[in-house]
């Protein structure tokens, strides 16, 4: 997967020097790493597919509330939800199609294996951990828009030809239409 897509003018990789690009050990201090914007969350990446051997990414998402992620699935990746801060809810549907919905809220862990359609809504402001297989922890850069800031910034929505761009390369099949229940209205609610 090739990112020149985010090299300024001068040829520079935008991310260049952030992440040391290899696998060796390295330190971030507090707000730190690379940032992107999308829609209204600010991602932090923390560790990529370049440090791990293409194995898994690490990145923080601040969210407001009232965020919705639209229902999508991606066949290739491993997706883990850790609420720091906030509350967000989990819908998914596993491999027979069942779904469910969970409230995940300061410390609750959430698993999407890869292929499973999911989305999930922002209940309250939040500051999410995600931890993702190994190339897609560039999503944020590579819809959204590369940010040298972790504070507040005017939402980035991107052109759609941007969007479907990136979720072709990054194998995202978005799900338009797909209903979810809401607590309590589907024998596989988690509430």
């Amino acid at each position: 997967m090739s990112f020149s897509h985010l090299a300024d003018p001068g040829g520079t990789p935008a991310w260049q020097g952030v992440l040391p690009g290899r696998p060796e050990p390295f330190f971030l201090e507090a707000g730190q790493g690379e940032h992107g914007l999308l829609f209204n969350d600010l991602f932090t990446l923390l560790l990529s597919g370049d440090e791990t051997q293409g194995q898994f990414g690490v990145f923080t998402s601040r969210c407001p509330a009232g965020d919705t992620i639209p229902t999508h699935a991606h066949a290739g990746t491993h997706e883990v939800f850790y609420v720091l801060e906030g509350a967000v809810r989990l819908f998914v549907a596993d491999a027979e199609g069942r779904k469910a919905t969970k409230l995940l809220r300061q410390g609750d862990f959430g698993f999407v294996p890869a292929g499973l359609a999911h989305a999930y809504r922002v209940e309250e402001p939040s500051n999410l951990l995600g931890v993702v297989s190994g190339g897609f922890e560039r999503f944020p850069q590579r819809m959204g828009t590369r940010t040298d800031t972790a504070g507040e910034q005017p939402p980035f929505v991107p052109p759609v030809p941007q969007l479907l761009a990136a979720a072709s390369e990054l194998d995202v099949e978005f799900l338009p239409g797909y209903e979810w229940p809401e607590p309590g209205e589907a024998p596989g609610a988690l509430t």
